[in-house]
């Protein structure tokens, strides 16, 4: 079933961001910005595992996660520690969440209109993978671009 191939991808892209997070040299990296580039890989990991618990866990699993999106964007130098707990908590409510879901509920309209139309929760949980797997390339890179410049 399609939950199962989604809970592989959120499962290893999640894991990745774990990597990506891990390998940042110092704390302080993963809240740099410089020039155009306006949001921190640690910014984009809070956004990432706010957006996941909100549109799966929230919506879809009944979780009570409150979204405040716009702490994703200003925290800053929140412990790495606290930031590689929250993916592992977010990986936990995925794979919970899309277990529970059978063929009639991909096939349904997910709960809210996102983009003002409805969509189906098929489509809606494949933009959150393409989403996902978007920002953990800007944080590999990011990461790679403050290695290379060795501050």
């Amino acid at each position: 079933m399609y939950t199962d191939t989604l809970i592989k991808i959120f499962n290893r892209d999640l894991t990745k961001l774990k990597y990506e997070i891990e390998c940042y040299s110092t704390e302080r990296k993963l809240w740099i910005v410089d020039k155009s580039i306006t949001n921190s890989a640690g910014n984009l990991c809070l956004h990432l595992v706010g957006n996941l618990n909100h549109f799966i866990g929230a919506v879809l699993g009944n979780t009570e996660y409150v979204r405040q999106r716009n702490l994703e964007f200003s925290l800053k130098d929140v412990p790495k520690r606290e930031l590689l707990k929250q993916i592992d908590d977010t990986i936990l409510v995925v794979t919970e969440t899309l277990s529970q879901l059978n063929s009639a509920d991909l096939d349904g309209l997910y709960p809210i209109e996102v983009f003002k139309e409805p969509m189906t929760t098929e489509y809606f949980l494949t933009h959150l993978v393409h989403h996902l797997a978007y920002h953990l390339g800007q944080i590999n890179y990011h990461r790679r671009l403050l290695d290379a410049s060795n501050d």
